[in-house]
């Protein structure tokens, strides 16, 4: 089962690589397609946008902090060794439930690189690489806090905190390692009753799981809340503002921190943007079709190459298209063998995960030719099988990171669900499939996840405006597959200081991604604080 989500750092290069979708229901929102967060019902016609969503608005918090939060807001963090050379680690308190601040907490990890210098220190940068679910420690440590450019180092705190319900801040779990495979590998385009009824019964299942583990946190796992605990935590770091780098649904964070605390914004930047007012079944279907131009530019790509195993010189998008959908439809009756030491066998949902993962970053176009040939000629679907790994973020023993569990909770409280029956997903495939010929079917139906979901949404689709906020950089990819460049382009004009950053290419986000243009446009605005021009767009 496929969800969209953002990507995660690579140790191996540096830079951030591709990310990976989740499981069974699209990420709303910044990743598989996010559930994350959208204003109009269920009922709503696909494509369509309801006038709550057009009209309502993120509202401001009091400036004056509540006394009931004076607790959170005053207590000092203790910082530790983190076993990893250069970092510090320490937890941090936030209520459970804002509405009642006494009512318990939530720890949340927090970890930090400090400045290195020369020059005067800026205050702290936080960053988060998205998900929802990725882990803000690990992008911290794996990537941002060694990768990002020198100059940003030296004159910033590298922070991060792993939001709640991810990683290291009491994570969510819902399926040991065994049912994580079983989920993973059920069938996302049922032929019959039967099928649609064993994935009714898996999206059930994972949704059952999580509301045994964590029945109360999972009530409070929302973005909103998120926002607010990194305010307290740009108090505690001694910042009068929140300097921050968001990708993915990182960008929704940071946007929504924003709305909430616009007098607050320090310098902002929001990667790979996601549009908060969108509803679920919008956005899923926004996502398709950027996972559809996403795979056009593999496809024109493939065609060039000696190795490709979808078509040659000649070959049109349209036809590497049926030829990668019609050996989806083979793997789907007669799954191959795929080298695992757990006996698991490369059908056709492990297989579109695995094209997808690779959707997010072009570098891995090699790595997917090569996988496809193999199993595509030789029925050796190893290849594949380790690119759905990745996505999934699932080790060699078997253990899943809580990415997958972390981005359902996250995305199915933000949002309504995109569908409430499988009736009313097979009305919508149609309009799928017209977005996406190759993977319409899947995500149409992996946008059911929610309705089964243990807990109700608290949100609802919305603009942010933000107004009074210093200038708020908003980067879009023009063909990103994750999140849709219009997203950026539609956030950035939401917010009332957003200044888009475009960046004509390939791949899911951009920053650190090899665009000179892009890096130095961004490095200017964070040790400068003046953002780039009007319009700018990038190589």
């Amino acid at each position: 089962m496929h969800a969209l989500r953002s990507p995660r750092p690579s140790t191996r290069t540096g830079h951030r690589r591709r990310r990976h979708p989740t499981g069974l229901g699209l990420l709303a929102l910044a990743a598989l397609l996010v559930p994350a967060c959208s204003a109009q019902g269920a009922s709503t016609a696909a494509g369509s946008t309801s006038t709550a969503a057009a009209e309502a608005v993120l509202t401001p918090l009091p400036k004056a902090t509540p006394s009931a939060l004076a607790p959170y807001y005053g207590q000092r963090l203790s910082w530790r060794d983190c076993g990893v050379p250069g970092f510090q680690c320490a937890t941090m308190k936030a209520p459970l439930d804002y509405a009642k601040p006494d009512g318990g907490d939530v720890r949340l990890a927090v970890a930090r690189k400090k400045a290195t210098g020369p020059g005067k220190r800026i205050g702290s940068l936080l960053v988060n690489p998205g998900g929802p679910g990725g882990s803000a420690i690990g992008y911290l440590q794996q990537y941002a806090g060694v990768g990002y450019p020198a100059p940003v180092r030296a004159r910033y705190d590298m922070v991060a905190v792993d939001p709640r319900g991810v990683a290291r801040s009491e994570p969510v779990e819902c399926l040991n390692g065994p049912k994580m495979d079983a989920y993973t590998q059920t069938d996302v385009t049922p032929d019959d009753q039967r099928e649609k009824t064993e994935l009714v019964g898996a999206f059930k299942t994972f949704a059952e799981g999580c509301g045994a583990d964590a029945p109360k946190l999972l009530r409070h796992v929302s973005t909103v809340e998120a926002a607010r605990d990194m305010d307290i935590l740009r108090a505690l770091l001694g910042d009068r503002k929140l300097h921050y780098v968001g990708a993915s649904y990182g960008t929704f964070l940071g946007a929504t921190y924003a709305g909430l605390y616009p007098q607050r914004v320090g310098r902002l930047v929001l990667d790979g943007a996601m549009d908060p007012s969108l509803s679920a079944r919008r956005m899923n279907l926004d996502q398709t079709k950027g996972f559809e131009t996403a795979f056009q530019s593999f496809a024109k790509d493939c065609v060039r190459q000696s190795d490709c195993p979808l078509g040659g010189p000649g070959t049109t998008p349209a036809q590497v298209g049926r030829n990668l959908k019609a050996f989806f439809d083979r793997l789907d009756a007669h799954p191959i063998p795929a080298g695992d030491a757990d006996g698991r066998t490369l059908g056709e949902s492990l297989a579109t995960t695995g094209v997808i993962a690779a959707m997010y970053d072009e570098s891995a176009w090699g790595e997917l030719r090569e996988a496809l040939t193999a199993a595509m000629k030789r029925d050796d679907g190893s290849g594949l099988l380790a690119l759905s790994d990745s996505y999934y973020e699932r080790d060699p023993d078997g253990r899943y990171s809580n990415l997958m569990f972390a981005n359902a909770a996250v995305n199915c409280l933000d949002l309504p669900p995109s569908f409430d029956t499988p009736d009313q997903v097979a009305k919508a495939v149609p309009s799928f499939e017209e977005a996406s010929p190759v993977f319409g079917e899947g995500l149409a139906w992996s946008s059911l996840n929610c309705a089964y979901w243990p807990v109700a949404p608290t949100g609802e689709p919305h603009r942010i405006e933000a107004k009074g906020a210093a200038p708020i950089v908003v980067v879009g990819t023009t063909r990103d597959p994750a999140t849709p460049y219009r997203w950026a382009q539609a956030l950035a004009g939401q917010l009332a200081s957003g200044r888009l950053l475009t960046y004509e290419g390939d791949g899911h986000t951009a920053y650190g991604r090899g665009s000179s243009c892009i890096d130095t446009a961004i490095d200017t605005y964070l040790l400068r604080g003046t953002p780039p021009a009007e319009g700018k767009r990038c190589t």
